[in-house]
């Protein structure tokens, strides 16, 4: 072998171990770069899975506590007023005839707590009156409300009623001392009410009742009634010996 072919042989030798360190280092680098670049991925994938995850639960446990929450206020929670004594429906009912102030002008003092049902009108009752005496020295007149109409309603309480005499003045009946009970009527019932008086036996009394002006408990319109002809002549003055006594229903 002469030396220029020797030299060709070397030349191409060193070029192949060129070659191959050349091939060999870009694989390497290819392998290095592959494996970063995966790493980076799988570093990535598993951060972005944490975080949605992470993300996820927390929704998930915010949805729960809502649903859970709701769930429980819907199901416990009740407002104060629906409690039981919150007082709910404790306030007296208007027309109960229970502690109502009476109206001026009308017959009041309606026994507390009577008359489950509205008062009675003065156009739904017929009145009369007559001489309901026990002797000769009782003075007594009973009033009887009957009601006409077609519902149950209370005459409750103590009437309202002047005594109306023949010279044309009037005066008050005072109120007994009686504690009224609940008179309701149903249609066709009657109800009375007396008055009481000291009988004048000497014959010389001025007193000369001709009417009754009566107003029916917690009513503002009055009737007005005949004084009883045979009734017993009414010592006068009229003042507190003549008492007015609650409704009953009659016996």
């Amino acid at each position: 072998m002469n030396a220029s072919t020797f030299d060709r042989t070397a030349r191409r030798r060193t070029l192949r171990v060129a070659a191959a360190a050349l091939t060999a280092a870009a694989a390497l680098s290819l392998t290095a770069c592959s494996g970063s670049d995966a790493a980076a991925s799988k570093a990535g994938g598993q951060s972005g899975s944490g975080a949605a995850a992470e993300a996820g639960g927390a929704g998930s446990a915010g949805s729960g506590g809502a649903d859970s929450s709701g769930g429980a206020q819907g199901s416990d929670a009740q407002p104060d007023s629906a409690k039981p004594g919150s007082g709910e429906g404790t306030a007296p009912r208007a027309g109960s005839g229970g502690g109502a102030p009476s109206r001026a002008g009308s017959g009041g003092g309606a026994a507390k707590g009577g008359g489950k049902g509205k008062f009675c009108r003065t156009s739904e009752l017929t009145m009369g009156a007559s001489d309901s005496s026990p002797d000769q020295e009782t003075g007594d007149v009973t009033v009887q409300m009957t009601n006409k109409g077609g519902r149950t309603c209370s005459v409750t309480g103590f009437a309202g009623v002047d005594l109306k005499d023949a010279d044309g003045t009037s005066a008050p009946v005072h109120r007994g001392g009686e504690q009224p009970r609940i008179t309701d009527l149903r249609p066709g019932d009657t109800a009375t009410f007396s008055i009481s008086y000291s009988v004048d036996s000497s014959g010389g009394n001025m007193a000369t009742p001709t009417h009754l002006i009566v107003t029916p408990p917690n009513e503002t319109h009055s009737v007005s009634l005949k004084w009883p002809a045979d009734a017993l002549k009414l010592a006068g003055p009229y003042d507190e010996k003549i008492k007015v006594h609650p409704v009953g229903i009659a016996n």
